[in-house]
């Protein structure tokens, strides 16, 4: 594993880094361009392109010996020790629709660990960022989540309902039921937000390792739990079924839900 001098070293290059991806992406926001349908139905633009193509050239001037699992253009180096894990825009579509709750995700694994995880809100202007051992920041001030221990008491968000819905329609009514308010949503920043001690729990759906991997060194070094829906650890297999919450009891009392 790292030490903390150069996970430091690898935050502060990765800041750097997705800083200036960031502006590419909101120099097409709000903006008109072409919009294509991959394979898997989900869009992209010029903008989801230009920004991991950024990204990529940044990490293999900076660590060429590294790998670079990407959204757009793939793999290189899985088997290397040392792999970035690259979402240019986490949330197409609200970027489509003019929403500026899109986000970018970097990750940095070891030996397939996430160590170090950013969470850009580009049109927000927030950054989250988190590295093992190094706690956990919005912006660069500590973040910490919220001690809320029960599911009758949780803000509780639910991503990618309408997936959640078409899959189980039970499963999500007893979600709609669930928590002391709840909202639908997509995409990182309910995740950033429970890191943050705004909202207590999240529970997602059909994600990719790009969608998660950056999340769990932010919402672990901000005191949370975050697991696919069995509770266990997230890595590059996982199946794209992810819930965070603020607290082991929290998340404990989800991942039963979850079960039924």
């Amino acid at each position: 594993m790292p030490d903390t001098a150069d996970l430091r070293r690898y935050l502060d290059m990765a800041l750097d880094i997705t800083e200036a991806a960031s502006r590419i992406a909101l120099s097409h926001f709000n903006g008109a361009f072409e919009i294509v349908t991959k394979s898997d139905a989900s869009p992209v633009t010029v903008a989801d392109q230009e920004t991991e193509q950024a990204i990529r050239a940044a990490l293999q001037q900076v660590f060429p010996e590294d790998g670079i699992f990407g959204e757009e253009y793939g793999t290189e180096g899985l088997n290397n020790e040392t792999v970035w894990v690259v979402d240019p825009i986490d949330g197409t579509r609200s970027f489509i629709a003019g929403v500026p709750l899109f986000g970018m995700l970097l990750a940095m694994t070891r030996n397939e660990i996430p160590q170090l995880g950013i969470c850009r809100l580009p049109a927000l202007g927030q950054v989250y960022a988190g590295a093992r051992g190094l706690g956990a920041t919005r912006n660069g001030s500590p973040i910490q989540v919220s001690d809320c221990n029960r599911l009758n008491d949780a803000m509780l968000f639910i991503n990618e309902g309408e997936k959640i819905y078409a899959e189980d329609p039970a499963l999500f009514d007893r979600l709609m039921a669930a928590g002391r308010l709840r909202r639908l949503a997509y995409d990182c920043q309910p995740h950033a937000l429970m890191a943050a001690g705004q909202v207590d729990a999240v529970v997602d759906f059909d994600l990719k390792p790009y969608d998660y991997l950056a999340m769990v060194p932010i919402i672990e070094e901000a005191g949370g739990v975050v697991t696919d829906w069995q509770g266990k650890p997230l890595d590059f297999s996982s199946d794209g079924r992810v819930v965070s919450a603020a607290t082991p009891n929290l998340h404990a009392e989800l991942l039963a839900m979850l079960a039924e």
